[in-house]
């Protein structure tokens, strides 16, 4: 590839993403000022991040692709492979974390359940984590899955309900387990017995309150985990992609400070 070929497709592609680390950092400026719930608090600071770095890295290369400064090309191969080793390392991470752990078939039910121990370890720890899960389901109580879930299945009757498909999340966090054997009164209303469940702790934390549910279940735990593994599993599709890219990216880079040390010598 020629100099100056070399040069200006790395700078073509540097300005892009100057220009798309425009708009990520004002999200996430415009996030930090205008969140209310923690949710949305918890966002902010990585989206202004991602946006921050980007704009340093993608300026970088514009200007010693352009400019012919040497040791901004340097410096910025260096970020690339540095980030091309983290992209590799997190995916293979990600497949062995997310390889284990699958929601139980319930006869006569058309939704599964869920456990936490059927999850890797890893997982297990940073989801039970008391600071964690108070933020995760504080976004999960904001999102206001269990009020939909209520609202979209208040008519059925408990046969119709049994054979619906729920999504993991609410499985574990908006209805009481299976194991519980509670009696259907609506989705998020359901009268207990009287009995002390031993062997599964979840029945005794259910609450009836919309505000509550199960949401300090075991079985949420799992079903946000169960509903990570998915999300997860398509972010790895997208880092492939990414990885793809940087290689050729990362390429084009070395090929311009390659021919720049050439002419200079």
């Amino acid at each position: 590839m020629s100099f100056r070929l070399s040069n200006n497709l790395l700078g073509i592609l540097n300005f892009v993403t100057f220009l798309l680390s425009i708009p990520i950092l004002v999200a996430g400026i415009w996030l930090s000022r205008k969140a209310i719930t923690e949710c949305e608090r918890f966002l902010d600071k990585p989206i202004i991040i991602v946006g921050v770095f980007l704009m340093v890295i993608s300026l970088a290369g514009f200007v010693g692709a352009c400019c012919h400064v040497k040791w901004f090309l340097w410096l910025y191969l260096v970020v690339m492979l540095i980030l091309i080793v983290l992209g590799i390392a997190g995916t293979i991470f990600a497949f062995v974390v997310t390889n284990k752990g699958a929601g139980r078939v319930l006869s006569g039910k058309g939704y599964k359940e869920y456990r936490l121990g059927d999850y890797s370890n890893w997982l297990q720890k940073r989801v039970g984590d008391e600071n964690n899960w108070f933020k995760i389901k504080s976004c999960l109580v904001d999102s206001k899955v269990c009020t939909e879930f209520h609202n979209q299945h208040i008519n059925e009757s408990v046969t119709e309900f049994y054979k619906v498909h729920l999504s993991s999340i609410q499985s574990g966090c908006c209805k009481p387990s299976n194991d519980c054997q509670f009696t259907f009164l609506a989705p998020t209303n359901w009268t207990k017995g009287n009995g002390v469940f031993i062997n599964n702790t979840d029945c005794n934390t259910w609450s009836n309150d919309l505000g509550t549910l199960c949401f300090n279940c075991q079985a949420c735990k799992a079903g946000f985990i169960d509903n990570l593994k998915s999300s997860w599993k398509k972010v790895m599709v997208v880092n492939i992609i990414f990885l793809v890219c940087l290689i050729i990216v990362y390429s084009v880079g070395c090929c311009a400070f390659s021919n720049s040390r050439k002419s200079k010598s």
